[in-house]
């Protein structure tokens, strides 16, 4: 799959060096000095994986399309909810769906489909993770994830279309059991990389 093989490949390494494993809920504290964009990587995909599957990777608790900003939970459940609660919508597969259609009303609607489809996955510019997360949320998704804004940007346009192409290995957005069985499989990987 490459970059997010890569990723995963990465804490397996640093599994092998003795430091502890990621687990569900793991927050690092990436900074890209010295440790490249693949420790920003690393530190944004349990947020992505998150946002994908729509749940607090903490809890494992689905969220409610729209559930406050703020209610309980905490932590994600609180991200997402700004994210996605706030603009209401369809939820679809989970925050999949919702995601993709941020990205639509954002005009990334062809790169988005891209990553869904079979063929080649179309890049995202950073610039473009302000115009569909906002400002705050960019603030917020880089919070979560210890790192810069300018390092969640970058990361962002990376990885998004990394984990939705893996995501969808059909060609299409799968139902919720099967994306949640997908997003299960590549945190039980972040895990036991």
């Amino acid at each position: 799959m490459g970059l997010l093989d890569d990723i995963l490949a990465g804490l397996g390494t640093q599994g092998s060096a003795g430091q502890s494993m990621p687990q569900a809920g793991y927050q690092p504290q990436a900074q890209s000095a010295g440790g490249g964009m693949t420790k920003v990587m690393v530190a944004l995909l349990p947020v992505v994986l998150a946002m994908v599957s729509n749940r607090s990777s903490s809890s494992g608790a689905q969220m409610r399309p729209n559930q406050p900003s703020g209610s309980a939970g905490g932590g994600l459940d609180d991200l997402l909810g700004a994210l996605f609660g706030a603009r209401g919508g369809s939820a679809g597969a989970g925050g999949l769906g919702e995601l993709l259609n941020q990205l639509q009303r954002a005009g990334f609607g062809e790169q988005a489909q891209s990553w869904v489809g079979r063929g080649q996955n179309q890049p995202l510019p950073p610039e473009a993770m302000e115009q569909v997360f906002g400002r705050k949320g960019m603030s917020e998704i880089a919070k979560r994830a210890g790192v810069s804004e300018a390092d969640a940007t970058r990361g962002l346009s990376q990885l998004l279309p990394e984990v939705v192409d893996h995501v969808t290995p059909e060609g299409q957005v799968p139902n919720f059991d099967a994306l949640t069985a997908s997003v299960d499989a590549l945190t039980r990987r972040m895990g036991g990389a």
